[in-house]
């Protein structure tokens, strides 16, 4: 995600400067649009890597997010007013990120703001979903249920990340130490016995030889081996970050066979709660897929569902709309649909998300039990070919000896 930086116009005439995250500066421009602002520019800012150390400090996870509005749920369901709800989690926090944030939010409620408005001007800090579905409860008289729906949102979303990362945690580990045994074999054992080879002066069998010539190339040419990599690394990060370089690399993602899946199912997933969500805060269903189309995640689909917005926005249903453009299982737009005949579209959102994170967390164990077993068997018929072929002159003069 790169970081924008956006001169808006608003509807009451006011000229906005905001900073924005988004994958996609078009994309971007297209949301803003669509959420009522007049955009003058989108802009992204330069020197990302020097910038962010500047702005990550000002940054709140999502762990502590989920824990200030724990605190903010209990103290609100107290019958605290909000001033004295900020003042009672300032005292518990005593620096960071999250205090300075508040510091000034808190000074801005003071001053009369509403804490929706006070929180938009950190969105660095507060996601624009979570701005928006606070400014619904406020406008609805129900803040502490917006706030529950939320916490229950992070912990959902929270949830389901550290699963995937728990399930590619250990291919990950076996890749990077497979990995390097590979390469101390290489940068030092078979050295050792190739100069041992070479003193004896006896003929050595194709292999040996083969594996010695290679690692020979490969040691001198390590460092210039290293220094291609990274180029090659640094040219796909920047072919990337560019509009069709995104769009391009977002829709493979989605064609690579059974991982294709996984990221399909991933982005849904987080989609169709987030949807949900911002649906029982009370916000309209045309804004709050506007508003969600961000957690997507990927620029291939978040285009196509703004064509399905367009589609709702002619009168178009939900589920209609969504198997139009195909990014959505058959058995969740069935679901869907009943959702909306039944009046219990945000329900049935939930369920459907429910029903996708189980999918997606059946496929990722199924996908590591079957990786890490080829990951061992790869790496140690490789090792394998290694330590064969230096030995096999032992095992020939061993047999001449004989």
């Amino acid at each position: 995600m790169a970081l924008y930086s956006c001169k808006l116009g608003a509807s009451d005439g006011k000229i906005l400067l905001r900073d924005f995250e988004a994958a996609d500066g078009g994309v971007l421009r297209k949301n803003l649009e669509d959420q009522g602002f007049y955009v003058f520019e989108v802009k992204k800012k330069p020197f990302q890597f020097l910038f962010d150390k500047g702005i990550k400090r000002r940054k709140i996870d999502n762990r502590a997010l989920l824990t200030f509005n724990q605190e903010m749920l209990v103290l609100i369901k107290a019958g605290m007013p909000i001033m004295q709800v900020l003042d009672a989690i300032l005292e518990r926090h005593e620096s960071g990120a999250l205090y300075e944030v508040l510091v000034q939010v808190r000074d801005d409620v003071k001053a009369g703001a509403a804490l929706s408005v006070a929180m938009e001007k950190h969105g660095r800090a507060f996601p624009y979903l979570y701005v928006a579905s606070i400014r619904a409860g406020e406008r609805t008289g129900d803040l502490p249920q917006t706030i529950r729906r939320y916490i229950e949102y992070l912990k959902r979303v929270g949830s389901l990340r550290k699963k995937i990362v728990a399930a590619l945690f250990y291919p990950a580990i076996l890749v990077v130490f497979a990995f390097i045994a590979i390469i101390l074999l290489l940068l030092y054992v078979i050295p050792t016995f190739s100069q041992v080879y070479t003193d004896s002066g006896s003929q050595l069998p194709a292999l040996t030889q083969l594996l010695i010539t290679f690692t020979s190339i490969f040691r001198r040419y390590f460092l210039l081996l290293l220094v291609i990599i990274a180029a090659l690394v640094a040219a796909f990060r920047s072919w990337k970050s560019t509009e069709s370089g995104r769009y391009t690399f977002d829709r493979f993602k989605l064609t690579v066979p059974v991982v294709g899946d996984v990221f399909t199912k991933y982005s849904v997933a987080g989609f169709t709660r987030t949807l949900a969500t911002v649906l029982g805060s009370g916000i309209p269903i045309i804004e709050s897929l506007r508003m969600s189309i961000g957690t997507l995640n990927n620029v291939f689909m978040e285009k196509r569902l703004f064509e399905a917005v367009r589609f709702i926005e002619e009168g178009g249903r939900l589920s209609v709309a969504l198997q139009r453009i195909h990014i959505m299982p058959p058995l969740a737009l069935r679901m869907l649909g009943v959702g909306e005949s039944t009046g219990s579209l945000e329900d049935m959102l939930i369920d459907i998300s429910n029903y996708l994170e189980d999918e997606l967390e059946e496929r990722m164990h199924l996908l590591t039990t079957a990786v890490e077993p080829a990951i061992m068997l790869i790496m140690g018929v490789i090792i394998g070919v290694i330590i064969v072929a230096m030995y096999l002159p032992i095992f020939k003069i061993a047999g001449t000896v004989g």
